[in-house]
């Protein structure tokens, strides 16, 4: 804790840069307001001080340059709180203005944000009170990186984990000394260096309003867990802090990300730029609308106290107007410079393509930009290519580089298992690396973001387990959550003790996963799905912080048979650089090779049934990409009987298993030590199953061959 010594002196200061900047003199104060005629800045002892100690006003003359207002406050130590009040004309109808002196603001440029006494429903009540905002704290910069840096992974080489920081950890079962923070990720790093990942993608950890739900879903006791409500972009969450107060948010979040980096492990960070924790004219003023609220949204045009809403959230940012976009700039490069994260990840996307009457753009500036930052040129670009309202762009996001959320992929992989019939050619296409979406304008298939579930909607064994979403205890009604699940509860809804039924599920199971695992494309795989966690068919989990939402560690354990297969699959993913390729397949020789990279089959070797309408078998071939690398053969029976495959010929080599999803633990995975030659003659696939072959020379023993039966 610093000792104040106030009041402190003052000096004009400067405009550049934004936020709070700490230099040899002091510290140097800045914010962005076009239209406000004059500012206050609040100085606080801690983030609990009952008042400011020192107050200062800022003169017009002297602290005002263009459209910002600065000063420098001379001795001002790190450690200090401090909030904004702006005064300006209020004309929301005419101009879009919410000037508001009462109302203490949140520098939108704030490098750590605390929430102390701010409280959403009572102010919504009883109005603003002094002091109840939330605060920004001045930070020191020193931190000893120790050598780390950005990973630079290859796109086709990634492996994307996708996790809640707190969630992650908060269960009881976690066995962290700090649960559900940063500092208990750092903990689980062995565990996800052991699972084989190579990114994990953290759902928003930028500072967010967990008071922004329904007032029946806050009466109920529940929060916004999920963290899709940002306001302080540059701030780590406060809520993953072990010491907040201290001001501890970047030194916590960089020793994770170091931690993380040392185990060879991108960071994705889950950025939430279409709306904030603002909503409409009926929301709170915390921060952008105090300031330059006409600027910050998209607003109707004839009727400026309206917000338009593209995002389902109440507003919409207004990401394309010069100085916004820039604003979100500044921010993402940040946090690749100062903070070392790998890449991004956009929630609904297209809600910034937009301009600020909520046309779609051609060539949106923003897009445009973060596509062709300098400091972004070796980030992980991700889009959610679509918003609420209904701009869907999976296939044509504006940009060469963006990757996209491929919510095709989603759809038809799920259809197929499940066992919808005449999929064949959609989902060759899938598995090939959706050349339909991604083969125009030079894009491959590393823009595609492959998934069968994500943290929107059902968990992998509620996926298998549930036809219907069971929605009741978020408190509004089972209305939320989409209602389009493309799921199969395989013949009971939800829990079930019949040894049949959950022996299915865990084979459809594995079908989803080995799918995922086995096409061109970047993998993305939900937290816990690797031991079968569920959320008793809650396909909208975004304010349970608790059991329901948490990864239960004890799964670990128990489904230890799935968590095998699932490190399996990975392996076998990664000793194949045919499966990561970053050209589309052509199902011709490539460069020099004497066999066509791809081969594909049905029950028959070299006939695929594209034109069967009721089909639900396909299998195919894969050449080796490296001159030390086997070749594969995929198959997959997704039909509720068993299916016999002829093998296609293998020139001095033999087939050997490496995965079965119709087998028996132990038998589903295999590594290659373990591997033997499969039986000549035909392969039957089990009912609804996946099996993936190896070819290569056999080992001939004392004993001569050995054979085993699939």
């Amino acid at each position: 804790m610093h000792e104040f010594h106030g009041p402190y002196r003052t000096l004009p200061g400067r405009r550049y840069p934004p936020g709070a900047t700490l230099e040899d003199h002091g510290v140097n104060f800045s914010v962005y307001s076009r239209h406000a005629c004059g500012a206050e800045l609040l100085l606080y002892a801690a983030a609990d001080s009952p008042k400011p100690f020192q107050v200062i006003r800022l003169d017009p003359e002297v602290n005002h340059s263009f459209f910002s207002w600065h000063l420098l406050v001379v001795d001002l130590p790190p450690g200090t709180h401090y909030t904004w009040r702006m005064d300006g004309p209020n004309d929301p109808r005419g101009h879009g203005w919410r000037f508001d002196p009462t109302i203490e603001l949140l520098d939108p440029w704030a490098r750590a944000v605390n929430i102390c006494d701010w409280d959403r429903p009572r102010r919504a009540v009883e109005g603003v009170r002094p002091h109840d905002s939330p605060r920004a704290v001045v930070l020191a910069d020193e931190y000893d990186w120790c050598g780390d840096a950005t990973l630079r992974v290859p796109s086709e080489q990634m492996i994307i984990y996708e996790l809640h920081v707190g969630g992650f950890t908060r269960h009881p079962s976690s066995g962290v000394q700090h649960p559900g923070t940063f500092a208990g990720l750092v903990e689980k790093v062995p565990y996800l260096r052991e699972l084989g990942i190579t990114h994990v993608e953290l759902m928003p950890l930028m500072a967010f309003d967990e008071q922004d739900v329904p007032a029946a879903v806050g009466e109920a006791g529940l929060k916004n867990f999920w963290g899709y409500s940002s306001f302080g972009f540059f701030s780590p969450h406060p809520g993953y802090c072990v010491t907040p107060q201290s001001g501890s948010h970047r030194r916590e979040f960089r020793d994770m990300v170091r931690a993380l980096h040392k185990a060879g492990i991108g960071v994705i960070l889950d950025v939430v730029f279409n709306h904030t924790c603002e909503g409409n004219a009926r929301g709170p003023t915390l921060s952008f609308k105090g300031f330059g609220n006409e600027t910050f949204y998209c607003l109707d045009q004839l009727d400026k106290s309206m917000y338009l809403d593209f995002t389902g959230c109440g507003n919409t940012v207004n990401a394309n107007h010069p100085f916004v976009a820039r604003y979100i700039l500044d921010c993402l490069e940040y946090w690749v410079r100062e903070m070392h994260v790998d890449g991004f990840r956009f929630d609904l996307a297209s809600a910034m393509a937009r301009d600020g009457t909520g046309r779609p753009m051609e060539h949106p500036p923003v897009l445009w930009g973060i596509e062709l930052s300098d400091t972004l040129a070796a980030a992980k670009i991700i889009a959610e290519a679509w918003d609420a309202a209904g701009l869907y762009q999976v296939g044509s996001f504006p940009g060469y580089r963006w990757m996209e959320w491929n919510g095709r992929y989603r759809d038809s992989i799920r259809r197929f298992v499940r066992g919808d019939p005449g999929l064949i050619p959609e989902v060759a296409t899938r598995l090939a690396g959706s050349s339909d979406l991604y083969g125009a304008n030079l894009r491959q298939p590393i823009n595609s973001i492959n998934f069968v579930t994500c943290h929107d909607g059902f968990t992998l064994w509620d996926l298998v387990s549930y036809n219907g979403k069971h929605n009741l205890a978020n408190r509004e009604g089972n209305r939320d959550g989409t209602d389009d699940n493309l799921s199969w509860n395989c013949g009971v809804e939800g829990e079930s003790a019949d040894p049949a039924i959950l022996d299915l599920r865990r084979r459809q199971a594995k079908n989803l996963l080995a799918l995922l695992f086995l096409s061109q494309g970047i993998p993305m795989l939900l937290a816990g799905d690797e031991v079968l966690r569920g959320q008793a068919g809650n396909n909208n989990a975004w304010c349970q912080d608790n059991a329901l939402g948490w990864f239960d560690w004890s799964l670990v354990e128990s489904n230890r048979d799935m968590l095998r297969f699932v490190r399996g699959l990975i392996a076998l993913r990664k000793r194949h650089p045919s499966l990561r390729r970053r050209r589309f397949l052509a199902g011709a020789p490539r460069h020099g090779a004497d066999q066509p990279d791809v081969t594909w089959h049905g029950p028959e070797v070299g006939d695929p049934p594209w034109s069967d309408p009721e089909a639900q078998a396909l299998a195919f071939t894969l050449a080796p990409l490296t001159p030390a690398e086997e070749p594969l053969y995929i198959a997959m029976n997704m039909a509720a009987a068993a299916q016999p495959f002829d093998l296609p010929p293998l020139a001095g080599q033999l087939w050997h298993r490496a995965l079965d999803t119709g087998a028996g633990a132990l038998l589903d995975a295999t590594k290659p030590e373990d591997q033997r030659p499969v039986a000549p003659g035909p392969l039957v696939l089990r009912a609804r199953s996946v099996v993936v072959l190896e070819g290569r020379p056999v080992v001939v023993g004392g004993s001569g061959l050995q054979y085993r039966e699939l």
